[in-house]
């Protein structure tokens, strides 16, 4: 089942459970699907799905740091409910070894030397690493590997 559909799915089951948090995020995960389908005349795939998903939890960490360091943690609490239910459908998040040894099989492969080649290395690991890992995460890897 694609991930689009697995959604759909959990927003019914929301809506059965009368769970109404979940179920409002659930709607703005839809919603932001659909944006980006109408916006660019596509039919979402399960990479691109990953993407976007990827995408909304970063936006929502950011607000998290804004909002803590504004003292307003009741914001800050409800934008990680968001994350919590966003991450559901992420697959499991790579572990920090394995995100090393991603990083040096991508150096590796792209027969990078420096930090001109960072592109090349990057475009090797997104790929893989997408909705599995933070791209600012793996990118300071990148650097420090390369540096």
């Amino acid at each position: 089942m694609s991930l689009t559909a697995t959604i759909k799915e959990a927003v019914k089951a929301a809506m059965r459970a009368k769970e109404k948090e979940r179920l409002a995020t659930l709607r703005l995960i839809t919603a932001e699907f659909k944006r980006v389908e109408v916006d660019e005349r596509i039919e979402i795939d399960d990479e691109r799905a990953l993407a976007i998903l990827d995408k909304m939890c970063k936006q929502r960490r950011d607000s998290i740091s804004q909002y803590e360091s504004a003292g307003r943690d009741d914001l800050a609490t409800a934008e990680q409910a968001e994350i919590d239910v966003i991450s559901e459908f992420l697959p499991a998040a790579l572990s920090d070894e394995e995100l090393s040894a991603m990083v040096s099989a991508a150096i590796a492969d792209s027969g990078a030397s420096g930090m001109q080649d960072m592109g090349k290395v990057m475009a090797i690991i997104k790929p893989q690493a997408q909705g599995r890992a933070d791209m600012a995460q793996v990118s300071k890897l990148v650097k420090a590997q390369l540096g």
